[in-house]
């Protein structure tokens, strides 16, 4: 008997920059159907999923997944994401094998060498301040700056959208406890990292291998979510509260959906995770 699903050839998968966001899902089962999978939710709901179209599949609570589904998703270069209720957390990542570890070997091996590794981070740096000569900064400093010019957008994105801004504040053990906008912000950069992590990792490039962060599992994924989040996740959050307070982790992610689709995140990323290795010999 032939399998469920044929391995499609490696050819024939779409690029990251080609493919559709995230789709988030929670209280159903993921199976393979044929030449795909299908989502079979709590409600009854049946809908067919083009796996190899996805660049990434968030997983919620009360879901559960066949192993024919996973190896589907790996055959499709589709990474899975485990995430908290409303992508308040992210808690782990299905590891997807890519057709060529190029990347992988040379993210290392940039990693590893001391003045690569810290043209890399200035590189990301000067990316946020164009207008300045970052090389006459230390890491440190431009982290100084950074979260100077983090807070002032806070501030100009509460103004924006008339939302009250007391300052970034939450509590990782009880997300309750924080108001409306800190609850936003936290959904949005949650389901941002998943997106970047699907990107970063569908082309081969080590999460755990940063150059301004190193703490955590996925240092270069926030590495490179933090070079989107003011026309994204930040954005969206205080749209979302804008709006209304009530189910405010549902509405941010489909604002943030849109946000993502209007910067052209996806065609952009993959093209700047290409520029950041690139050095003249």
């Amino acid at each position: 008997m032939p399998p469920l699903f044929q391995r499609p050839p490696g050819n024939s998968l779409p690029q990251a920059k080609d493919r559709w966001t995230p789709i988030y899902f929670e209280h159903g089962r993921i199976e393979v159907d044929d030449s795909s999978i299908k989502w079979i939710g709590a409600d009854g709901l049946v809908c067919h999923l083009p796996v190899a179209a996805l660049s990434c599949l968030l997983l919620g609570p009360g879901v559960s997944v066949t192993h024919a589904a996973v190896k589907a998703c790996a055959d499709s270069n589709t990474p899975l994401a485990w995430v908290g209720e409303d992508c308040l957390r992210f808690y782990a990542f299905g590891i997807t094998p890519t057709h060529d570890n190029s990347n992988s070997r040379l993210h290392a091996s940039v990693w590893a060498d001391k003045k690569k590794h810290a043209a890399v981070g200035r590189r990301m740096f000067k990316w946020r301040f164009p207008e300045i000569e970052v090389e006459k900064y230390s890491i440190k400093e431009l982290r100084g700056m950074e979260g100077i010019r983090v807070r002032a957008l806070y501030g100009e994105l509460g103004r924006r959208y008339g939302v009250t801004w007391k300052g970034r504040d939450y509590n990782t053990s009880n997300w309750c406890l924080a108001d409306s906008v800190n609850r936003a912000i936290s959904a949005a950069n949650a389901s941002l990292y998943a997106v970047t992590y699907a990107i970063c990792s569908s082309m081969g490039f080590i999460p755990s291998l940063g150059f301004v962060h190193a703490a955590g599992t996925l240092p270069f994924v926030y590495d490179m979510a933090d070079l989107y989040k003011h026309e994204t996740s930040f954005p969206a959050a205080f749209e979302a509260v804008a709006q209304s307070s009530d189910c405010i982790e549902e509405r941010v992610r489909l604002i943030l959906k849109c946000k993502i689709e209007e910067s052209r995140f996806l065609h952009r990323l993959p093209k700047a995770l290409s520029e950041l290795f690139v050095f003249d010999c």
